[in-house]
């Protein structure tokens, strides 16, 4: 065969392999992610605990994403889990050119890749310890951003930023990503050493509300930052503060104030997100762990329950407007309840948590002409009046209803 035929051949070979392998990602005008033409709840992890098997261990848990560096992606594939990378953005000052060519060799090192879900320029850009002006300004990524998608036209851009800053500053860098994420940490001891990320009262976020139940509220936060149409990632917690500040001698380690999430936090904080409006869910700092965990254990028994759950979240939220009935337990509701619903395979789910740190009981009423309610993995049932159930929800509990005919 001629020398040529064989060469052109094997190109096109290459390029239809490339072209059927390519995962193509979106996203819907309520901001769900669309895989390939398919919405798709995003369940994710910014690295797998320590493990022999990470990637099938976070696969066989219900993740369907992972952050993964270049050398990293086949193994993530393997295990059938889609990946994001970071690419980084460009300079705008001396070396910028460079830069260009930088990124855009990144992006082309990963972009035909069959894990490749999503692109990363730069972690949290708008926020620098301490200071008041950005680590990296937003033009920076304003400019990447045209680069970036005629290099890869199939793949969303993905950015994260911290919980800090104002509404109207992280607003300036929607322009250089498609995606945007919101990184907060409230289980917290009081009381720690100085260490970054932590403010001088000891906490990262920095609302009045210093309960699990703020994740909420930053979703509320970034919600504004993104608008209704953009999706919007939370990343929750995985780790115990303690255990981040590396340059802490050893015989100063306070094991007293070593404090993980407990499944029940990580459940509420999870699903408050969800309820919030949240697209996806990603977590952070699982690979500080010691193993065997108790706190990963319970990290992925809330994510097996999210992917169980998977296919309702991936469904636009249901036309029902939930009415709440507070009764009287002798305190006041500061916050309490709020709820989600959704429908799928003929039935409605009510996603439902407490936001309050006071115990509450309350009727929801607008259900229609549902008449048999279950309260999914609590092995219970609850009456259907009028379309109108009642329940209790203790401090940061999460219920959610399953509805039949």
């Amino acid at each position: 065969m001629n020398p040529f035929l064989l060469v052109t051949f094997a190109t096109v070979c290459a390029f239809c392999f490339s072209a059927a392998a390519v995962r193509v990602t979106a996203f819907d005008d309520d901001g769900a992610i669309t895989v390939d033409g398919k919405r798709v709840f995003i369940i994710g992890s910014y690295a797998a605990a320590k493990s022999d098997r990470p990637y099938a261990e976070l696969a066989e848990a219900g993740f369907n994403l992972v952050n993964a560096g270049p050398d990293k992606l086949d193994a993530a594939n393997e295990a059938g889990l889609m990946t994001w990378t970071s690419v980084g953005a460009i300079k705008l000052d001396a070396g910028k050119d460079e830069s260009i060519q930088a990124l855009t060799a990144a992006v082309n090192r990963v972009k035909d890749h069959p894990s490749l879900a999503f692109l990363e320029t730069v972690d949290e850009p708008a926020w620098t310890y301490m200071k008041t002006e950005a680590r990296v300004p937003p033009q920076a990524f304003a400019e990447a951003y045209p680069i970036i998608k005629q290099a890869d036209p199939n793949h969303l851009l993905y950015m994260n930023q911290a919980p800090t800053n104002l509404v109207k500053t992280l607003q300036a860098y929607n322009a250089g990503t498609d995606i945007v994420a919101c990184d907060i940490y409230p289980v917290n001891p009081g009381g720690l050493q100085p260490m970054f990320a932590l403010f001088p009262d000891g906490n990262q976020g920095d609302l009045n509300n210093e309960h699990i139940s703020q994740v909420g509220q930053y979703v509320d936060k970034m919600r504004l930052v993104t608008g209704p149409n953009r999706p919007l990632f939370m990343v929750l917690q995985a780790f115990a503060w303690q255990d981040l500040n590396d340059e802490l001698p050893l015989n100063e380690r306070r094991e007293e104030k070593v404090l993980y999430p407990t499944y029940a936090q990580s459940r509420f904080m999870a699903f408050q997100a969800i309820i919030k409006g949240a697209n996806g869910i990603l977590y952070w700092g699982s690979h500080t762990m010691p193993q065997p965990s108790q706190t990963w254990t319970d990290i992925k028994r809330v994510v097996r329950e999210i992917a169980d759950l998977a296919p309702v979240l991936a469904e636009r939220s249901a036309q029902v407007t939930v009415g709440i009935d507070y009764q009287e337990m002798g305190h006041s509701v500061d916050d309490g309840v709020q709820t989600l619903a959704k429908q799928h395979d003929g039935k409605l789910y009510l996603f439902t948590c407490n936001a309050d740190k006071n115990i509450c009981k309350a009727t929801l009423s607008g259900l229609g002409d549902w008449t048999n309610c279950a309260a999914f993995n609590e092995n219970r049932t609850l009456p259907v009046d009028g379309g109108a159930i009642t329940d209790t929800w203790r401090r940061f509990e999460v219920h959610i209803y399953e509805l039949t005919k």
